[in-house]
Parts: structure tokens; sequence; C-alpha cells
């Protein structure tokens, strides 16, 4: 009662003229309407929901109907959902209230929220760098204060990594925990729906409140509860040799990035827990196998996208005319490639050389993912090898911003949960490290994350 919905509300509002993060793609009209209708529940007495009334940013490839839905793509401009995902309806019955939908990298592509059709959106902390992405809107929407969570997905890091950049927490959950219907596919196989907060309290609480079979998701399913008792004095925490050496050469990684981790390791093991260094062979080929799979997914869900069905259409004089004018002018840069590599990769004669590999690949990294945790009951890494990067510093080289996810994709492979938290600062700029448990113990990051806070 000390603070009405629709003053919440309006605060958020007011940050986003404010702060100019380009952060948001559309503000939603109804916002008010649907805060004032909390605020006459609770003037009523009526009991209510924890997020209730709580002002929420959704990504803008997660489907609300009645909405617009662009996936930050010209192709799909003029979308308008016809129903809404199923987390979007799990919030709605918790009374959350949709702000708006979040900008974006073009169809998931891209870890900087550069490749957007809107532009790219700003870092809170430093607008003349990158928020992360792709879900760098979400990100850049917390720690600005226009919403007090938002909603992300994750397909190599895309919720965890600008997470780490915007200085927030985010959370991948364990693949088919949350479901995925109403997600505008980028790779199936590797996207998943998470919660990004400020803190782990507002993570897990969206988490808890999304989470959970959907009869009209067949990869969704309903997680065993389980019961960890968790005691921290038992607790073992691995370090991948890997991803990171504890006592010897780091390179790739920025020298705030090793010194803030080091600190975090030791500090763990001041209050008690045990830093194992341990081995996960697999790691080392988990961004290429990530890469080729990723981009054999991309080129199999965007076919759709031909300018017939739905979304942006160019009238050729003939149909393969049209389709190639279509996708041209529809897509940017970074999707064309990602099809073209698929596209390659699953092609006759390299199918096997290339994405059967990369199957082989990852079936095991998930054995050595088993395997590390009968040594460890957590996995801890940086979330990223370095802070926030300059806005337009790694668009020209493809690969060196492939490389701002080489400690994330290996969670999106082996549908293991994982969670990024604030850790330490370079310079004035967020750092984070990451927390990855076994399958469906997303109880360990939550308990974890709080502790490290």
């Amino acid at each position: 009662g000390k603070l009405s919905s629709r003053e919440l509300l309006g605060q958020c509002l007011e940050n986003i003229k404010k702060n100019k993060l380009n952060s948001f793609v559309e503000v939603f009209d109804d916002a008010y309407e649907k805060a004032e209708e909390i605020d006459r529940k609770v003037a009523e007495g009526q009991t209510i929901s924890l997020l209730a009334g709580i002002p929420v940013a959704v990504k803008d490839n997660i489907l609300l109907k009645g909405k617009k839905c662009s996936a930050g793509s010209k192709i799909l401009e003029n979308y308008v959902a016809p129903y809404s995902a199923g987390v979007a309806e799990k919030l709605q019955k918790e009374g959350a209230v949709f702000v708006g939908r979040t900008n974006m990298d073009e169809f998931a592509m891209g870890s900087s929220t550069e490749h957007s059709c809107y532009g790219p959106a700003k870092n809170p902390y430093d607008k003349k760098r990158v928020p992360g992405g792709s879900s760098g809107g979400s990100a850049a929407a917390v720690a600005g204060g226009e919403c007090l969570v938002a909603l992300g997905s994750d397909t190599g890091g895309s919720i965890r990594q600008p997470a780490s950049f915007c200085g927030v927490v985010g959370v991948k959950p364990t693949y088919g925990a949350v479901s995925r219907r109403g997600l505008i596919s980028m790779a199936s196989s590797l996207d998943q729906i998470g919660p990004i907060g400020k803190t782990v309290e507002d993570a897990e609480a969206v988490f808890n409140a999304i989470k959970g079979r959907d009869p009209l998701d067949s990869t969704s399913v309903e997680p065993e509860i389980v019961n960890c008792k968790l005691k921290i004095e038992n607790f073992t925490v691995g370090v991948p040799r890997e991803f990171f050496s504890i006592e010897g050469d780091n390179s790739g990684f920025s020298d705030g990035a090793v010194s803030n981790f080091k600190k975090a390791l030791e500090l763990l093991q001041e209050m008690g827990l045990e830093i194992k260094e341990i081995s996960i062979p697999g790691l080392k080929y988990a961004t290429e196998a990530y890469y080729i799979i990723m981009a054999s997914e991309v080129s199999s869900n965007l076919a759709r996208y031909d300018g017939i069905k739905y979304g942006f259409s160019k009238k050729e004089k003939t149909l393969l005319d049209g389709y190639m004018r279509t996708r041209k002018e529809g897509f940017g840069d970074e999707v064309r490639r990602r099809i073209m590599l698929g596209t390659y990769a699953l092609s006759s004669g390299y199918y096997d050389a290339y994405y059967g590999r990369a199957q082989k690949a990852r079936e095991a990294i998930k054995k050595d993912m088993k395997k590390a945790f009968d040594e460890a009951d957590i996995i801890l890494s940086p979330t990223t090898p370095t802070p926030a990067f300059k806005a337009g510093e790694k668009t020209k080289d493809p690969v060196e911003m492939y490389k701002a996810d080489i400690f994330t994709v290996a969670a999106n492979l082996t549908g293991l949960p994982a969670i990024s938290v604030p850790y330490g600062q370079e310079n004035g700029l967020p750092l984070g490290v990451q927390f990855m448990a076994p399958w469906f113990e997303e109880e360990k990051l939550f308990y974890m994350g709080k502790f490290l806070e």
C-alpha cells in the first residue's frame, strides 16, 4: 500500500523517456489500464500474487496476443501475434503488467543488440558500449529501472551475457523446464525462455511463475521437485580448466575479469566452500559445435519467411524472384550469414562432415558434464571474458563477436540450467560470474546466487 502499481509503472515509463537507451521498441498503451486493475483489487482487499502489478518487459520474439512481434526484423515488421506465448499467459494470470517489447538482435542472432532493424540498444553504464545480446534490450531495461523484471530468450548465452554486461541477474533454465510455445524460433533444440532481474530473488520469482509443462509444447516437462537440503559447508564448486586456469595463463581475458574471478573464488573459499579445478575435455569443442548446430537450425527455421504467408513481402514477376527479393531486403547481414552457413552445413556432401560431427561433439560434451557433476555440486566460470565492449568494435569481425559466448554456449548444447550473477567491476563496467547446475536443479543456482550476493 505504500506504492501503487500505477505509480510504479509511471516511474518505469519516466525512466524509459529519460534514459534513451533504445531498450524498448514499443511501450504498450494499455499498461496503465492493467496497473489500475491491480490497484482496484488491492483497494478492495483482494488477495494478489507476488507478481501482481509488477512492470515486466517482454523480448520482441515472445508473442502477446494482439500485439506486434517482429523479432527485431524488417521481415516481420507488421506481424501481429494471434495468440500469447505460454509464459505470457502464466504471467498474465499472476497479474503482471506488461510494459512493452524490448529491442533485440534480429531473430536473436548476435551478442550486442546492434543487429536490430530498430537500431542498437545502449548500455546504461556507458551509452557508447553495447548492452550485450541478443536480449540486450531486456537487460538494459532492468538495469535502467525501466521495468522490474524482463523476459529474454537464451540460445547460446543471450540472457546471461547481456545480464553480465548490464550488471543484472540472468537465468537460462533447464531445456524443457519452461515452455517455448509462442517464442519465435531461432534454433529449436537450443532456445530457452528465462528471466532477467535486479536480484536473484526477483529472477527466481519469475522462474517459479513461468516454469512447468505446457500441453501445447511437447518439449516441455513438469520437473520433479528436488529438495536439495543444501548446506554450504558440504558444497564443492568445480572450475573447468578449459574455461579458466586458477594458476596458469588466461589469454583472451581482460585483466579485470581475471582478477575479479579470482576474488570471487577466494571469497567462496573463505566462506567454507571447496574450490576444485576440474576438467571437462569436450568444452574445447563447444563453441564450434554450437555455431554449426545453431546455424543449421536457423537455416531450417527461417525458411518459412518467404514473403507469402506473413510479414514483409516484395512482389516480383516470378515467384522465385519474389522469394529472393523479400529475403534479401527483409533479413539483415548477420541473419543471412547464418542462414548461408547453416544451409552449407546441411547440404549433400557436407552434412556428415559438419552437422553430423557437431552433433557427436554435443553428445560427448553432455557425457563430460555428467561426469563433472560427480566431482562437483556446481560449476563456476566467468560469464564473459571481458566487460561490455564499445559499439561498433566487433561488428566487422563476426568471429570476435562469437567469442563473447565462449562460456555460455555449453549450457545450451547440453540443456543445463545456468545463471549469471553480478560480481565486481572493471573500469566502472559490470562483470558477472556464471553458475551451472545439474539438469532441473535450478534451486542450486538460486541458492548459490543469493549466497554470492
